[in-house]
């Protein structure tokens, strides 16, 4: 095999990932987006269209912390762990596809303002609550994601070079 058959094969290789990854994203916003709106397994029930919201940043952090033995382990760790998780995959992806979010500051803008926006439209269209809580755990979770697609980048460099 000569270099330009190398450098094709390479080049269709980069191809599918980008594809997949391409794919994998947007089966990633479907999901999150229904999660975020519809599941009603996650409350989003339009039996009480009222607005509810939090403006005081660790009051819901608190609240699940102090609760925990009376709203039981699922819940705290749906409500905590669940909206960092949420955004891993955002964070993961961004750097996969824009140069500029291969630095964190920008992933973890990103983050907060597709955070804010779906905490927005939660508010608007009543459908779980706006709470500042969620913008940092999201945000957190976009950042985690970040460093895994440093690492996993990193891993692959140094399997590479062997």
């Amino acid at each position: 095999m000569n270099s330009m058959d190398a450098d094709n094969t390479m080049t269709i290789g980069r191809k599918k990932t980008r594809l997949a990854a391409v794919i994998l994203f947007i089966i990633y916003f479907v999901v999150l987006f229904y999660f975020l709106f519809f599941s009603e397994e996650m409350g989003r029930t339009y039996s009480e269209r009222t607005y509810h919201y939090n403006l005081i940043p660790f009051r819901e952090i608190r609240r699940f912390i102090h609760y925990r033995n009376v709203l039981g382990f699922e819940a705290v760790f749906l409500n905590l762990a669940g909206n960092i998780a949420a955004f891993v995959p955002f964070g993961t992806f961004l750097p996969l596809f824009y140069q500029r979010c291969r630095k964190w500051g920008y992933t973890a803008l990103y983050s907060f303002e597709l955070s804010l926006l779906v905490e927005l439209l939660q508010l608007i269209f009543k459908v779980g609550s706006f709470d500042v809580d969620d913008l940092l755990l999201n945000t957190i979770g976009g950042i985690l994601g970040f460093f895994i697609y440093v690492a996993v980048r990193y891993l692959g460099r140094k399997k590479s070079e062997k």
